[in-house]
C-alpha cells in the first residue's frame, strides 16, 4: 500500500514544456513525477495533480470535472495567456481546481503550492472512509452524515447488507455518495483489512477498460514484457467496485460477465481464482438500456442482487445546513482560518437552489465561498448563488424569467438523460454543441 509519509507522487496533465522542466528540480525536493494526457489520467494514481487546461478541454467541461470529482487528491490549473482570455474561466478554476498558476511558471510559488496541495491531500486520505463528507468513526452506524429520514433508512440498510457477500447494486444520481456508500459497506464487511479497488467504467477510455480491470495479456506480447495486473487481481481477497457501470462497453460487458461466472481470469494460459466481492453503481436506468440493447441482461442480474439506493440532496430535508457546516469547518484547514459561518441570506439561497450536482456540488460550493469570502461570514455571492435580494430584482426584466426557465429546463433534462447527452440535447431541441454552451453559461456540471 502506498505510504504517504515517504513517496509524494505528483501527475502533470497534458504536460508542456515548460511543465518538463519542472520535473528535476521536483524530483531533487522529493516528488515522484508522472505524466499523461487527460484520457489516461483516470488510470494514474497521484496525491497531487497538475491540469495544463486548453482551449479544446472547454468544449468538453464535463471530462474534467469528473476527473476530479472522481479522484481523491488535489488539482491544481496550469493556464496559458490564451486560456485565461476565455470567459468564466475564474469561476471555473475557483469552483474545481485547489489553485492554479499561470505560464511562465513562478517556481518557488510551485513549490509552495504543491507543498499545500499535499497536505490537504493527506487531510482527504485520512477522511476516505468518510460518506458525504462524515468522518469515520468506531462506529460504523456514525458514518453517514445526515438525520433526514433517508439517511437513517440508509444507515439500517448498509448495516444488513454489509456483512453478506452478495453484489451489491448502489443506484442514484451524480454527487450523492455512491462511492462512499460503496467503501462504507466494505469497512464494515469481513474484508475490511483486505484492498477495496475502484474503477471508473465512465471515466476511463474504452480502449484502456479491458487492460485496467483485466491485466496486460500475456500472449502476443515481448516475452520480456513484465506483466501488470488487472483491478480484479489487485482486489483479491477484498472488494472491487465499478463506479458507472452503465458506461461500461458491451464487449467489456461480456468479460465481466465471464469472470463473474467462474471467478478466473486467464493469464497466459493458466486460470487463476480470484476471490473478490463485487459493487457496482450506476446512474444509468440500467432497465432502459436492456431494453436499448446497451447493457446486458445478464449482466444486470449477476450484479444487482441486492439493492442500495441513493437520496439526492433536494429530498434530504434537514441535512443541507448540516453538510455545508461540516464542510466549512474542513477546508477552513487550506486557509488556517477559523471557519466561517453563513450569513441568513446565504441559507436561504441554499435552501431554494435545487442543487443538481447534489452533495458535490455542495462541497465544491463551500469550498469556494470559504476563499471567496471577505467578511465574517460566507454570502450568497460568495457560493455562487443568488441572494434574497438578487432573486427579487433577477425577476425584473423578461431576460432574466427566461434565463431562469431555460437553466431550469437544461437541469431537469440532466436528470433525465444524464447518461446520453446527445440525447439530451435532443430533447431540448438544439445542438450539442449549443448544449455545451449553455451547461458552461449557467455554470451547470
Amino acid at each position: 500500500m502506498h505510504d504517504l509519509a515517504s513517496i509524494r507522487r505528483l501527475l502533470i496533465v497534458e504536460p508542456c514544456e515548460e511543465c518538463l522542466q519542472l520535473v528535476p528540480g521536483l524530483r531533487i525536493a522529493g516528488w515522484d513525477v508522472d505524466s499523461c494526457t487527460l484520457e489516461e489520467a483516470a488510470l494514474r494514481p497521484c496525491d497531487v495533480g497538475l491540469i495544463r487546461l486548453l482551449p479544446e478541454h472547454f468544449e468538453h467541461p464535463g471530462v474534467v470535472k469528473s476527473l476530479i470529482s472522481r479522484s481523491n487528491t488535489e488539482w491544481i490549473a496550469v493556464l496559458s495567456s490564451e486560456v485565461l482570455r476565455r470567459e468564466h474561466i475564474g469561476d471555473f478554476v475557483c469552483e474545481w481546481f485547489f489553485d492554479f498558476h499561470t505560464l511562465p511558471f513562478d517556481v518557488a510559488r510551485v513549490q509552495v503550492t504543491l507543498g499545500r496541495a499535499y497536505g490537504m491531500a493527506r487531510l482527504r486520505a485520512k477522511g476516505a472512509s468518510s460518506v458525504n463528507g462524515a468522518p469515520a468513526g468506531e462506529n460504523p452506524g456514525q458514518q453517514l452524515l445526515g438525520e433526514s429520514r433517508p439517511m437513517r433508512e440508509l444507515r439500517r440498510l448498509l448495516s444488513k447488507l454489509a456483512p453478506t457477500e452478495s453484489p451489491v447494486l448502489i443506484r442514484g444520481e451524480g454527487g450523492t455518495g455512491k462511492e462512499l456508500i460503496a467503501r462504507t459497506l466494505h469497512g464494515q464487511s469481513q474484508r475490511r483489512e483486505r484492498p477495496f479497488i475502484t474503477i471508473n467504467c465512465g471515466a476511463t477510455p474504452e480502449h484502456l477498460l479491458q487492460e485496467a480491470l483485466f491485466g496486460v495479456p500475456v500472449d502476443g506480447v515481448d516475452a520480456t514484457r513484465q506483466r501488470k495486473a488487472g483491478r480484479i487481481e489487485e482486489a483479491n481477497g477484498g472488494t472491487l467496485f465499478l463506479d458507472e457501470i452503465g458506461d461500461l462497453p458491451l464487449e467489456v460487458q461480456a468479460n465481466l460477465l465471464r469472470f463473474l461466472q467462474d471467478r478466473h481470469i486467464d493469464v497466459g494460459g493458466e486460470r487463476i481464482p480470484v476471490d473478490v466481492r463485487v459493487l457496482a453503481a450506476t446512474h444509468v436506468d440500467l432497465e432502459a438500456a436492456i431494453r436499448m440493447k446497451r447493457f446486458r441482461e445478464d449482466l444486470y442480474y449477476r450484479l444487482n442482487v441486492l439493492q442500495v439506493g441513493t437520496s439526492p440532496l433536494r429530498e434530504r430535508h434537514g441535512d443541507l445546513a448540516l453538510l455545508a457546516n461540516h464542510f466549512a469547518q474542513f477546508y477552513s484547514r487550506e486557509t488556517g482560518r477559523r471557519a466561517r459561518n453563513f450569513s441568513q441570506d446565504a441559507l436561504v439561497a441554499m435552501g431554494k437552489h435545487d442543487w443538481p450536482g447534489n452533495v458535490r456540488e455542495l462541497e465544491n460550493r463551500v469550498r469556494r465561498g470559504l476563499v471567496l469570502a471577505e467578511g465574517r461570514q460566507v454570502e450568497a455571492f460568495d457560493l455562487g448563488l443568488l441572494g434574497e435580494e438578487e432573486i427579487s430584482s433577477s425577476m425584473a426584466t423578461l431576460d432574466e424569467y427566461k434565463s431562469r426557465a431555460e437553466r431550469q429546463a437544461l437541469c431537469d433534462v440532466l436528470t433525465r438523460h444524464s447518461d446520453n447527452l446527445s440525447v439530451a440535447a435532443k430533447v431540448l431541441g438544439i445542438s450539442r454543441p449549443t448544449f455545451y454552451r449553455l451547461l458552461h453559461k449557467h455554470q451547470i456540471r
